[in-house]
């Protein structure tokens, strides 16, 4: 009787597997560079090559895809991070965001960056190239900062902060 319920669920399985093998989510396949933050800020080859290698697959609107990432449910796992990751800071619309969710992102790259959060540990366990040195994660900090303490110098600091958040009373 067991082995009649196990061989039924494997086949169930085997067949859900197949059916799932038709749904497919939409590429992050776009390389529309108008809004880009290299069209605002100057971005060195050394950091855009960086940001290419470590960054760009979750925080572009290209990303290129790994071989696996045709098979379900992997592709609905990587697009979901990919679709994650442009929610939070997408480097093609970097310039389309009000100037004080540029300034916070800006601050949030060196954050994420000397914390050891980016890129994901999920995303460098394959792509090995994608580990940031200690020196390439200065450059990437330095350059944020940098931009951090243009847009400080260049916009009144009320403008700094995002006007719908609530100001706490002390």
């Amino acid at each position: 009787m067991k082995k009649k319920i196990l061989k039924y669920l494997g086949i169930g399985l085997l067949a859900l597997f197949v059916i799932i093998q038709f749904f497919h989510s939409s590429k992050n396949l776009s390389n529309t560079m108008t809004n880009d933050i290299s069209n605002k800020y100057p971005v060195p080859d050394t950091i855009k090559q960086l940001l290419k290698t470590a960054c760009n697959d979750c925080h572009s609107n290209l990303t290129v895809y790994p071989w696996y990432a045709g098979i379900q449910p992997f592709e609905w796992w990587i697009q979901d991070h990919v679709d994650e990751g442009k929610r939070e800071l997408n480097f093609n619309e970097f310039s389309n965001y009000r100037i004080f969710r540029q300034y916070h992102k800006l601050e949030k790259i060196k954050k994420e960056v000397e914390e050891g959060g980016m890129p994901l540990s999920s995303y460098t366990l394959i792509h090995k190239n994608a580990i940031l040195s200690e020196a390439q994660q200065d450059l990437i900090k330095k350059w944020a900062l940098s931009l951090h303490d243009t847009i400080k110098a260049h916009y009144p600091a009320d403008s700094l902060v995002n006007p719908n958040r609530k100001k706490r009373k002390d």
